[in-house]
């Protein structure tokens, strides 16, 4: 594998756990989002990703978690219904940050290697000279 591939597997890498890390950051600051019961909860982002016949990997799309949500009680909320309740979303906070440990640690890896790679190509151009 050269230093291009190297480059260009791990830009694709890069660009795929930044998806999910934006994605991640929108589910984690909408965790607490009241809706009236009315209406559908909000829906988590969930980042599909798959991998590129160069081996490098894309985003194959974005599904949305449940529109159902959950029904909480909350009677003092503005959006709760006669009954006292409110729809939020169904968003478990702890698999969020796990996930959110994981893209982290994704992307510090494809910068690391995309960091490897640039040496290695400087290394050798300096080796050419």
């Amino acid at each position: 594998m050269s230093a291009f591939d190297a480059l260009r597997i791990a830009n694709s890498s890069m660009g795929m756990h930044q998806t999910w890390l934006d994605a991640l950051a929108h589910n984690i600051s909408n965790v607490e989002t009241a809706r009236p019961t009315t209406e559908t909860a909000f829906q988590a982002q969930l980042v599909v990703a798959e991998a590129r016949e160069d081996g490098g990997v894309r985003v194959a799309g974005i599904d949305l978690g449940d529109a159902e949500g959950r029904l909480t009680y909350q009677p003092d909320h503005p959006l709760a219904d006669a009954d006292g309740y409110v729809r939020m979303p169904d968003i478990d906070m702890s698999g969020q940050m796990t996930d959110l440990i994981m893209a982290q640690r994704g992307f510090q890896a494809s910068a690391q290697v995309t960091k490897y790679a640039q040496e290695t190509y400087t290394t050798a151009i300096g080796i050419g000279r």
